[in-house]
């Protein structure tokens, strides 16, 4: 039975120097492991105190069998590798920032990369039936992260609801107001903010009620009995929810009341509201992996520039600000609609602009006549601009940057719209 020196543990810790980084790499230890994994044939290499109990039910009966010893030596060895792993990365990581703080311009980026993960559940199944699937976490997962959450109560996640929880902490967390999210196939269906939490979800769900049916939930406030009186009211269905805790009566709600009650997810991450320390963003394509920085610029008050001859009200840029925060968490090409801290329609994932533009209006219905617009990325023309006039829309906000800014920019001075650039695109692909 062998356990290593704590690396990877030490330099997930913020403020760790380097000395203190290199006294936990293990010598002996990593040495002995791959010896006994080596001599597998007559003995158990035990490495991980998961491993315990099974190791002592066999011990109890006739010994460790072969096939087990052989599943040992293979675990033995993927922890080896894991660990030198996670000693090279440290030093590239250093590496880097050394450079970085002198004349060199390096990429952030190592020339190889690995990633070490540990399977912490089989899944149902992925997106459909006929996929198998697993959930991996790292091996010291940030507080502020899915990975560090606990299941209170429901039937077991699927592949899908964690992508879509995933889709909701990222947005609920840009709030310091109490909100509200509601999430479904990982696009905000209805978002909002309000002085109780109560409202906040009432606000939200009322902004696509169709949609939300059998949607995911985030909070970024513990719920209280008066949310969950809401959650529970009849014709509601959710399928999870995620907060940074649950009173004792809203939890009593939740599994008693409705008649979802029995398989509604109940997810508790009290680090929800910390800040993020996920650095990259990974997606995998045929033979690769694409490997990008973090979208997080999220900042409290987004800065922009007017460009019409009319500036947005106090009362448009508090929503402004909404809808761009909420915007860049909706699929590409995006558009927001959104009044009063309260989402009322969105368009996602369109091939055009404008069918975005067009969805989002017809998400919001009448509701649109006073409403302010988001877009992730410039208008390429200004039909969009038009659509949104007539929708009522009486602000914009989006990045700039095209060539025929100065079109959309004319359509919104004919209708007496005030435009803002911020000049950063959020596309999320």
């Amino acid at each position: 039975v062998c356990n290593l020196y704590p690396f990877e543990q030490t330099v997930a810790r913020d403020g760790v120097t380097v000395e203190e980084a290199i006294e936990q790499i293990d010598i002996g230890g990593p040495s002995m492991v791959r010896s006994a994994a080596k001599n597998h044939a007559y003995l158990g290499i035990v490495t991980s105190s998961d491993q315990y109990p099974h190791v002592l039910e066999q011990l109890k009966g006739a010994g460790l069998t072969p096939e087990y010893r052989r599943q040992l030596a293979r675990q033995a060895f993927a922890m080896t590798a894991r660990y030198d792993r996670a000693i090279g990365e440290y030093f590239d990581r250093i590496e880097a920032e050394s450079a970085a703080n002198g004349d060199e311009k390096p990429s952030s980026f190592p020339a190889q990369l690995t990633v070490n993960l540990t399977k912490a559940d089989d899944l149902r199944y992925g997106e459909n039936p006929h996929q198998q699937a697993a959930f991996y976490v790292e091996t010291a997962p940030p507080p502020a992260s899915l990975a560090a959450a606990e299941k209170l109560h429901g039937k077991e996640l699927s592949y899908n609801n964690l992508l879509d929880l995933d889709a909701a902490l990222g947005l609920v967390r840009e709030f310091d107001e109490p909100a509200s999210v509601v999430i479904k196939h990982t696009n905000p269906c209805g978002c909002a903010i309000a002085e109780t939490l109560a409202d906040a979800f009432r606000k939200a769900y009322d902004g696509d009620p169709v949609s939300a049916f059998g949607s995911i939930l985030a909070f970024n406030r513990s719920l209280d009995a008066e949310t969950a009186e809401a959650l529970a009211e009849p014709g509601r269905f959710i399928e999870a929810i995620i907060a940074p805790g649950y009173d004792e009566a809203a939890l009593e709600i939740l599994t008693t009341k409705p008649k979802w009650k029995s398989n509604v997810r109940l997810l508790r991450l009290p680090g929800l509201t910390d800040s993020q320390s996920v650095t990259w963003d990974y997606r995998r394509v045929s033979g690769g992996l694409l490997v990008q920085d973090r979208d997080d610029q999220s900042p409290r008050s987004v800065e922009f520039e007017v460009k019409t001859k009319r500036a947005p009200s106090a009362e448009e840029v508090r929503d402004l600000q909404f809808a761009w925060k909420v915007c860049r968490h909706v699929k590409s090409n995006a558009i927001l609609l959104a009044k009063n801290g309260m989402e009322l329609g969105a368009g996602a994932g369109q091939m055009s602009r404008l069918d975005s533009c067009m969805i989002a209006a017809r998400k919001a219905g009448e509701r649109s006549q006073g409403s302010v617009l988001a877009s992730d990325a410039f208008f390429p023309f200004r039909d969009g601009v038009d659509v949104a006039a007539k929708a009522g829309v009486t602000a914009i906000i989006q990045p700039g940057g095209s060539r025929n800014d100065q079109e959309s920019i004319d359509a919104c001075n004919e209708h007496g719209i005030a435009m803002v650039f911020t000049g950063t695109r959020h596309f999320r692909h």
